[in-house]
């Protein structure tokens, strides 16, 4: 079914919480693991189409985020999800309370339990209306953003449709729109503060609530953080600080070198090359074909599933007025297909997105068949394999999209790849410090911010711009907004992703293999056991960023930078 034909309809939540609670009474009472997987199948029917209708209201109100109808279901379900929880909670409650659990093994994965256990250590109707407010302070954050209309060189510009402009051949034209871009942040600072403020304060509540010291232990339960703990995070983070850090600092030096300037600056690092950067050549249409050639030569699996996305609209891709920033896929639950959500703005990034974004979709779409819903994805940063994979993955034919600039793009992507890494630890030590120290004021967060950017990010140098220079850059990371927590998992994915990397120029057969297993297992595993799965060396092992380091350097080495 083409997604414009899914019908959207709000569930009766009276009617459907009668429905499960009368599941849940019987499923308390199964005493055999055979009646217990029948009400369980029940009970997943009935879920499914409420995550399938709110699916449907959140997909259709990031792309308008003025529609009136969709801004009003989209606060329905702030207030509602938690309440669905709750119920859910008590489901996870009874499956753990079984005796018979090596019977329902069987048939549903071990993770499903940890998942439970964890759900049971970060939820319960004390902090309802916490959540509720959570979730209608976030809604709020998109919102102000997505309502950004920035008068610049004759033309009004949302945030997404500024990112070309960074990218000018002309310095001064760069340096002036990206003074125009985060003016829009300067000028609603006092209300990115507030809104983050109350964030802040109302996960330590919560996190006080359930009984923690803060909400560092409450965010690890929250993001299903199986196999690892705050202390391997930090010895992890001390290996990019150590290893991927000086590296970021020389490859900076080597861009100054290639633009013929003293120094990068803040306008400057998203433009790589004299000439210009990357960027797809055709139409959008042109690059959508280019696309399911590109799937339909990769494997026979990704030729089916890139027409099940393209025959059945089951993406919305071009940038346009109160659209949602940013992009994302999700599932759609009831229907076994994904959805890819974007922001095209004739940068290289969309293509990223064609194969990013498109990475998670084929993972979703290879689990579909996995019974119970939340085993069909993994944990996040399990997820992110699968995505920054693909990426590199799609190599071989990339010149179908970059044509004469397909050599800059292999260099620039896996640049950008070990650039990332000192920033997305930076991100997650931020909210550490942050939810360690409820209590900053809004300029201790800046310098909090600005101190670790010292660190993780020497090489950045915001000369002429007051407010990065203070530490407001990271008003423009959702995810701290969002999603507590999630952004260290980005870098755990790269550097799993760039072994992959190596081993499909080693032997492409193989690594796809390897790949398109890991894509089958969903989110049957928990992180490590993925990695171990996918024959990929676990990120937190000492060493392994080193090794990283020398599989970049080595590439570099093949490459004529003069030819860029």
């Amino acid at each position: 079914m083409k997604f414009e034909e899914m019908k959207y309809e709000r569930p009766d939540f009276e009617k459907t919480s009668k429905e499960l609670n009368l599941l849940l009474d019987e499923l308390e009472n199964a005493d055999n693991s055979v009646e217990f997987l029948k009400l369980f199948d029940k009970m997943n029917t009935i879920t499914s189409h409420v995550f399938t209708m709110s699916t449907l209201s959140s997909i259709r109100h990031t792309i308008n985020t003025a529609d009136e109808f969709y801004d009003k279901e989209n606060s329905y379900w702030d207030e509602i999800t938690p309440k669905y929880m709750a119920l859910d909670t008590k489901s996870k409650k009874i499956a753990l309370s079984k005796p018979y659990r090596d019977e329902l093994l069987k048939e549903i994965p071990e993770t499903y339990f940890k998942l439970a256990e964890f759900q049971l250590k970060s939820f319960s109707e004390d902090i309802l209306d916490d959540l509720q407010e959570e979730n209608r302070l976030t809604s709020e954050y998109v919102k102000l953003k997505a309502s950004a209309k920035i008068e610049f060189d004759g033309e009004i510009l949302n945030l997404a449709q500024f990112k070309p402009k960074f990218e000018s051949n002309d310095r001064n034209y760069r340096k002036k729109a990206f003074d125009a871009y985060i003016k829009f942040y300067s000028d609603n600072a006092a209300k990115f503060e507030e809104i983050y403020d109350k964030l802040v304060k109302l996960r330590d509540k919560m996190a006080k609530k359930l009984g923690y010291e803060n909400f560092i232990t409450l965010g690890y339960y929250r993001m299903n953080r199986f196999d690892y703990n705050e202390e391997m995070v930090s010895n992890y983070r001390k290996q990019v600080l150590e290893d991927i850090t000086p590296f970021a600092k020389k490859l900076t030096k080597q861009q100054a070198n290639r633009l013929n300037i003293d120094k990068v600056r803040y306008y400057d690092y998203t433009y790589k090359y004299v000439g210009g950067n990357p960027t797809p050549k055709g139409t959008f249409e042109e690059q959508i074909s280019a696309a399911r050639q590109m799937y339909h030569e990769m494997s026979s699996e990704t030729g089916e599933f890139i027409d099940v996305i393209i025959d059945n609209n089951l993406w919305d891709l071009q940038s346009k007025p109160n659209k949602g920033l940013g992009g994302y896929c999700t599932s759609i639950h009831e229907y076994k297909v994904p959805f890819i959500f974007a922001n095209f703005n004739g940068t290289s990034g969309d293509v990223d997105v064609l194969t990013h974004e498109a990475g998670h979709a084929f993972q979703a779409y290879m689990s579909r068949n996995i019974k119970v819903p939340e085993c069909v994805w993994p944990t996040m940063e399990s997820c992110e394999i699968h995505s920054m994979s693909m990426e590199f993955f799609a190599h071989p034919w990339m010149e179908k999209f970059f044509k004469e600039d397909t050599e800059k793009y292999y260099h620039s992507h896996v640049e950008s790849a070990i650039m990332f890494l000192p920033y997305g630890v930076l991100v997650d030590h931020f909210q550490h410090e942050v939810y360690k120290n409820p209590n900053m004021t809004p300029e201790e967060r800046y310098e909090c911010w600005r101190n670790l950017e010292k660190q993780y990010l020497p090489h950045k140098d915001y000369e002429g711009c007051e407010f990065l220079e203070k530490g407001g850059w990271w008003f423009q990371q959702g995810h701290i907004f969002e999603m507590p927590f999630y952004y260290i998992d980005y870098t755990l994915a790269q550097v799993c992703a760039l072994q992959f990397f190596k081993k499909s120029k080693d032997n492409y057969a193989e690594a796809w293999k390897d790949y398109l297993h890991l894509c089958k297992l969903g989110g049957t595993m928990s992180f490590v056991q993925l990695v171990k799965e996918a024959k990929l060396n676990v990120p937190f092992e000492d060493g392994s960023l080193k090794s990283i380091v020398e599989l970049i350097e080595n590439h570099f080495n093949t490459i004529d930078e003069s030819k860029l």
